[in-house]
């Protein structure tokens, strides 16, 4: 499951850079980042956990 999270969240903030540089005028690119910024809080939060 962690490593699911991990190709996911990766896969996010390359579709944010993407967006961001090619159409850096669309709002839901940072909904996208901001997604993948709690992403990585909660699978680094489960890490401790472990």
């Amino acid at each position: 499951m962690k490593t699911f999270l991990y190709v996911f969240l990766v896969l996010l903030v390359i579709l944010w850079a993407i967006g961001f540089f090619v159409y850096a005028l669309s709002a839901v690119i940072h909904i996208v980042l901001v997604i993948a910024i709690i992403l990585l809080i909660v699978v680094n939060r489960n890490n401790s956990k472990d």
